[in-house]
């Protein structure tokens, strides 16, 4: 007997509304116009991806043109419904399809707590907080007098130059029983690296810019000194790390044409000038890049995001961090007619592996490690390491949301199906 865990409230109401959407469009439009309404959007959606490609890839003025026609085709489309009086039709339509598919990925959606371990608090805890990151949350949180009245030792980064690595490593010779950072992604994965090394807890205080980490932990983003309640009042988590070389990252390492911008000198104080400055010579004449798995292989891509556990492409986070195995993506994209072809998802390869390489036709490769800009030899090797990190949080934190599932239509029908149907099913 065959059941499908979910809620089937949920997913009769997905069908429900899909099919009122339909018959909308049917009814108000006429079959003629209902496919006329689909072919100009796609047509829309074409012209825009193919001008998207020409903007990113050309400088001056064909760049500006493009831009122009980024802007211009939804507008075309949008008068175009107007004129035939359906902008109501195509907006209710997109409402109740949008509403269909949220409905349809609640139903099917059960959460997965991870695995939490209760143990002793530790006696000789020691932070290092960088008191630059995060626009100066350590100084704004007041996180070293926190931390050092909950009994940790803190060490305050003084400049670039600082090796986190030997202070942590140094810190442990010290008998310290907890390392723990407050600060970026970038120096969150190398003190990680040693706590791991060691067999210590690792405690992450969300005091970074973006806190990529801390997001996909449950912890909170918005209170930094919510985070050092786990010195006291905390449980353990056991998750996966991921390894580039010898070099550990807790989210994620990228290769191509995201990795070639943030390298330049430039892009910390003017990102988006950079951005637009470099992509066209990073698109178009950086390096060819080759991914290996045992699962897949692709050539001539022109970016690869390899993470530490699969994001989701719907989310942009990552739903859990103990799945043993990496995150893979590569994009291949040659022309304006393969951007027009990212509409079906080609060009996009997405898979999971417990390890990776990725090679060049040159040397080195400009590589983003948790932010942070490399040059690493080709080729690279990329490997997960299940729970290899015990990381310490607070029992109470606001937690990662269930991620929805892909939606998978005949999973949903069974689903949506009355009991006794889907009981009989052998």
């Amino acid at each position: 007997m065959q059941t499908v865990e979910g809620r089937p409230w949920l997913a009769r109401l997905a069908f429900a509304a899909a099919a009122v959407a339909t018959v909308l469009v049917l009814i108000v439009a006429g079959l003629a116009a209902s496919l006329a309404l689909l072919l100009t959007a796609a047509l829309g959606s074409a012209v825009t991806l193919a001008a998207a490609w020409w903007f990113l890839t050309h400088r001056g003025v064909p760049r500006w043109i493009a831009g122009g026609v980024v802007v211009l085709a939804p507008g075309v489309v949008a008068v175009l419904y107007a004129r035939a009086h359906l902008i109501w039709v195509v907006v209710l339509f997109g409402l109740l399809w949008a509403g269909a598919v949220a409905a349809g990925r609640r139903a099917l959606t059960i959460p997965a707590a991870p695995v939490v371990f209760r143990t002793p608090a530790p006696a000789r805890p020691f932070l290092i907080m960088n008191p630059r990151s995060g626009g100066g949350k350590v100084g704004r949180f007041r996180l070293v007098e926190r931390a050092t009245a909950l009994g940790a030792r803190v060490y305050l980064v003084d400049g670039p130059a600082v090796d986190v690595a030997a202070v942590a490593r140094q810190a442990v010779r010290d008998g310290a029983d907890l390392l723990g950072v407050a600060g970026g992604d970038g120096t969150q994965a190398l003190v990680a690296g040693i706590a791991a090394e060691h067999g210590l807890p690792f405690l992450v205080v969300s005091a970074g810019t973006r806190n990529h980490f801390a997001l996909d932990l449950g912890l909170d983003r918005d209170d930094p000194a919510a985070c050092l309640e786990a010195l006291t009042d905390g449980e353990e988590l056991r998750i996966d790390l991921g390894m580039v070389g010898d070099r550990t990252f807790v989210n994620n390492a990228s290769f191509g044409a995201y990795a070639a911008v943030v390298r330049s000198p430039q892009y910390r104080d003017a990102k988006l000038g950079t951005a637009l400055d470099l992509l066209p010579e990073a698109l178009t004449g950086g390096p060819s890049l080759r991914l290996t798995t045992d699962r897949v292989t692709v050539t001539g891509s022109q970016a690869i995001l390899i993470s530490n556990n699969a994001y989701r492409v719907d989310t942009g986070r990552r739903p859990r961090l103990d799945r043993g195995e990496l995150g893979v993506v590569a994009v291949t994209v040659r022309g304006a007619w393969d951007a027009v072809a990212l509409i079906g998802r080609r060009g996009v390869t997405g898979a999971t592996a417990r390890e990776a390489v990725v090679d060049a036709d040159e040397p080195a490769v400009a590589a983003g490690v948790d932010g942070e800009a490399l040059l690493l030899p080709t080729p690279v090797r990329l490997r997960i390491r299940p729970g290899a990190l015990r990381v310490r949080v607070p029992r109470q934190r606001p937690g990662v949301p269930a991620s929805p599932p892909h939606l998978d239509g005949r999973r949903l029908w069974r689903l949506a199906r009355p009991t006794g149907a889907r009981a009989s099913r052998p």
